[in-house]
């Protein structure tokens, strides 16, 4: 899966591909065996460790997720961290143990898992994006009927929808067989042998894509809600006697804003990387089911450059929940609003923040 391994075994299997590709350089013309291991080794720790310090983080922050509206988000964010991180070492794994001529069962085994690990975060992803545009939206709706309950239905049918489509090949036609460089397994993406290749290389990418464009509608929306919200407080702002009155409750609508426009932040840090890294990919696969032609080298690299690039998703997706946190959004959104002189001595910052935001 040329998308997929990027986003569950992204660097390990680009890597793996670079280094065991014929077209490789021969800088290290004595130490290839070396090299192909501790690369692969190196990139699978270092995604494994950035999505455990992701997880600390989460762990650490969760008394601030402890409002009943944000604890969906904060389960949907630990099971995307855990899908990221189960494919960095199961995809791992199986690319360490790969050998030049993949056998039929392992190759079987490893295009399921590529599918399924490349497949769940971007439904997650989605799910996340779906779940942060009505809370902000529609937050009494969001507060009464959005539960942790409902959240992991949600969680278990998009897993479940990933594996039935990984598992297919394996019982109902289709088939996984090894890519350019014969380094890596995935759907019969070129020159299908029946119609159930096509059918499932189609499923793939247009739930990848549909997934993708899904996320960023409701991104969108919900960043545009944001805006509004805080064009109309300003304007309110301008009334003395409702400035007093909202006055008592700013710091606690301060705090929920603030980590409104937080997971907000990151969200759309994870679907903008989502769309950079699979995009080519999901792309090329669909375009290629409705023009088939004979594989030729150019195809063969720019496949290659496109697992590259969604191999890099699940390592930059914790990086998202790493940087992007409360301090951080705070100084880049809030700094030159901190400093304008239009707030007066006798309010506090917080003060200022909470009549921008208050959507929950």
């Amino acid at each position: 899966m040329d998308s997929f391994s990027t986003s569950t075994t992204p660097s390990i299997l680009h890597q793996n591909l670079r280094t065991n590709s014929s077209e490789q350089p021969s800088a290290w013309p004595n130490n290839s065996t070396w090299q192909s291991l501790v690369v692969p080794c190196f990139t699978m720790t270092f995604g494994a460790i950035s999505n455990l310090t992701a997880l600390g983080i989460l762990a650490k922050s969760r008394v601030r997720f402890h409002r009943r509206s944000k604890a969906p988000f904060l389960l949907l964010t630990v099971a995307l961290l855990l899908a990221d991180l189960a494919g960095h070492v199961i995809l791992g794994a199986f690319t360490l143990a790969q050998r030049e001529n993949i056998e039929d069962a392992f190759c079987q085994i490893f295009g399921a898992s590529m599918v399924f690990f490349g497949l769940c975060p971007l439904l997650l992803g989605c799910a996340m994006a779906v779940e942060r545009c009505v809370a902000i939206t529609q937050p009494f709706f969001h507060s009464a009927m959005v539960t942790l309950r409902h959240m992991w239905r949600v969680v278990l049918l998009l897993s479940s929808l990933a594996l039935v489509l990984a598992v297919l090949p394996l019982f109902a036609g289709g088939t996984y067989t090894p890519q350019s460089p014969k380094t890596w397994c995935f759907l019969r993406i070129r020159d299908p042998q029946s119609p159930a290749d096509t059918n499932l290389a189609l499923a793939f990418s247009v739930l990848g894509l549909s997934a993708l464009t899904f996320s960023l509608l409701c991104n969108t929306v919900s960043a545009l809600a944001l805006l509004q919200a805080r064009l109309k407080y300003r304007h309110v702002d301008a009334e003395p006697s409702v400035r007093s009155l909202r006055r008592a409750s700013s710091t606690s609508s301060s705090s929920g804003c603030s980590l409104d426009v937080e997971m907000l932040a990151q969200l759309a840090g994870v679907t903008v990387v989502s769309c950079i890294c699979w995009s080519p990919f999901l792309i090329n696969i669909l375009t290629m089911q409705f023009s088939q032609r004979s594989s030729t080298h150019e195809n063969d690299d720019f496949m290659l450059m496109g697992v590259r690039m969604a191999a890099w998703n699940q390592i930059l997706d914790p990086w998202m929940y790493i940087l992007l946190r409360k301090a951080v959004v705070f100084r880049l959104c809030c700094a030159s609003y901190a400093q304008r002189p239009t707030v007066s001595e006798n309010r506090t910052f917080a003060d200022a923040h909470g009549e921008a935001f208050s959507l929950q």
